[in-house]
């Protein structure tokens, strides 16, 4: 362990924080349970700040991802690996309301909430304790409650955070753990109150047991699809809390580049026999099987509809990346300061 440790030491900050260059995230997939991986970014100028996440379905686990293991993937697609992510996000916090709390726990210096409910009655509870979401919140997040009632609420404890040594840039990845049927990638809410013209950035690394196919919106592109190396993948597991990955797979990277006016939509994954969804992707109120799909003349070799893409992807190793799915929020005291 300890040579690729110094192999992936200069990607990492002098605390052990993540330093990446844009939003990443990271999900594989082995048939039955996603592991979400993203980074929750510190900025020391702000009060309180973090981000909240929609989620596919109920996590049985929550816990610090490992050190490089963003950093050691980007560093697999792209050499410019040493830049700061520009993007400050703000925070949600935990609190009574009817919202349901499922699960609470702090990482390092990042308390993690999960909640279950409605999605205006979720920005309901973030804005009666103390968060200021803007007019339109309850309606985005609508847009994913009515797939999945459950969101992840992440908040720095900035002294905490400071005392670490963290300066604002630096991160913590954190692993979630999802049963699920596919994988699913929320993407739309990368783009919430940014303006119609800015260019929304991100990456997506997916790991699969097989090939995967895509259900997607114009503008995110698939830049590799192949088997996953044997030296991608023990570098991986030889990072902390990540010894579950497995020894082949698939390895798919996605780079979104799209105007945030025209991010309408998620990534919805299918493999190992599962069929993408379109009602995942966000792109219909309708989900449709493999059958309909098929209907309507989706293969990876056809072309398909300028509104939304379906492709075969090469890749397995990917998932919601580096706050990959955060949407900033920003608190009123904080707000005021």
């Amino acid at each position: 362990m300890a040579p690729v440790a110094a192999a992936c030491g200069f990607l990492v900050a002098a605390n052990g924080a993540v330093r990446l260059v844009r939003t990443s995230t990271f999900v594989a997939w082995d048939g039955e349970v996603e592991r979400y991986i993203t980074n929750f970014e510190f900025a020391s100028a702000e009060k309180s700040f973090g981000s909240i996440i929609p989620l596919p379905g109920e996590p049985t686990d929550v816990r610090k991802a490992g050190q490089w293991t963003l950093q050691r993937l980007a560093q697999e697609v792209r050499s410019d690996t040493a830049a700061d992510v520009e993007e400050t996000i703000a925070a949600v916090e935990s609190a009574e309301s009817g919202v349901e709390v499922l699960l609470e726990t702090r990482i390092d210096s990042l308390d993690i909430t999960v909640v279950r409910g409605g999605g205006s009655e979720v920005a309901a509870w973030a804005d009666d304790n103390g968060f200021s979401l803007g007019e339109r919140a309850g309606g985005l997040l609508d847009f994913y409650s009515d797939r999945s009632p459950y969101f992840l609420a992440a908040r720095f404890d900035a002294p905490a955070a400071e005392a670490d040594g963290f300066t604002s840039g630096d991160g913590i990845p954190i692993l979630v753990e999802i049963p699920t049927e596919r994988p699913w990638v929320p993407l739309h809410i990368l783009g919430f109150e940014k303006p119609t013209a800015e260019i929304v950035e991100a990456d997506v690394f997916l790991l699969t047991p097989d090939r995967p196919e895509l259900v997607h919106g114009v503008g995110l592109t698939v830049s590799r699809s192949e088997r996953a190396g044997g030296r991608l993948l023990a570098d991986l597991r030889a990072d902390e809390n990540m010894e579950w990955v497995p020894v082949n797979g698939w390895f798919t990277h996605l780079e979104l580049a799209v105007p945030a006016g025209e991010l309408n939509y998620d990534l919805s994954v299918g493999a190992d026999g599962t069929a993408p969804s379109l009602l995942e992707a966000g792109l219909t109120r309708f989900d449709l099987s493999a059958d309909d799909l098929a209907g309507f003349g989706f293969t990876a070799a056809k072309s398909t509809p300028p509104w939304w893409r379906l492709g075969a992807a090469t890749v397995v190793l990917g998932l919601a990346g580096g706050a990959a799915g955060a949407w900033a929020v920003t608190r009123r005291e904080a707000r005021s300061t």
